[in-house]
């Protein structure tokens, strides 16, 4: 039986009002930090009761997860809806990966600096973060191992190369929009920073293809 028109309502309600807390609870976070906010912080800044905050989550570490979650869904669908395909010996889809990391890391900052202060504190946190990396991990060696398969000279290990392509991300991303850049003496565009990890990992990661029949490397097409 279809659900009728005040049940919609209310579901549209409260949808309407995580999204606001979760809102809320970003800006709280980025503003006085994980461990300082409170939730009272942000029901006001939702203008929201405290009530309505605890039909959606059991406290600020319900919040942080929720957003977390958002992150790696947007950067999903960010990968999901670029054409540019799986193959990393390809400069579009090496580009399309690098762009999802580096726009998602810009766009949920404040959760991805939560999560570092709880993981501090918390056990709990720690095993999320710890588990995010290597997830991360597992999809890139999956991708290396590809390329190997394909006749790609890799410069290492698969499993090592995964870690130093997400270390090297994420320390890019940490450095120029966490900690406000390096001083080379002019602000580095989104654009720019994309377009530089793209074309350091593209030879990196693919190297020159294996010659089938004499063995010897030869340049890419």
């Amino acid at each position: 039986m279809p659900a009728g028109p005040g049940t919609t309502s209310r579901k549209a309600q409260a949808a309407q009002t995580e999204a606001a807390l979760k809102d809320a609870a970003r800006r709280v976070f980025a503003r006085s930090g994980y461990h300082s906010a409170k939730i009272t912080d942000i029901t006001t800044e939702a203008d929201r009761s405290a009530g309505s905050f605890y039909k959606h989550f059991t406290g600020k570490d319900d919040v942080l997860r929720a957003l977390l979650a958002d992150w790696l869904a947007q950067a999903g669908a960010e990968l999901a809806a670029d054409p540019a395909g799986d193959d990393l010996s390809q400069e579009p889809a090496l580009r399309a990966r690098v762009a999802a990391y580096w726009h998602t890391y810009r766009a949920h900052l404040p959760e991805i600096r939560a999560l570092g202060e709880a993981a501090q504190a918390h056990p709990a946190f720690a095993d999320s973060l710890a588990a995010m990396r290597h997830a991360g991990l597992a999809t890139m060696r999956r991708h290396l191992e590809q390329l190997r398969d394909a006749g790609h000279a890799l410069p290492g290990d698969p499993a090592v190369l995964a870690s130093a392509f997400n270390a090297l991300l994420e320390g890019f991303c940490r450095a120029w929009i966490a900690d406000g850049g390096e001083p080379i003496g002019r602000p580095l565009g989104d654009q720019e920073a994309i377009d530089t990890l793209t074309r350091m990992l593209m030879h990196g990661l693919a190297g020159p293809r294996q010659d089938r029949t004499t063995g010897s490397p030869r340049e890419r097409s």
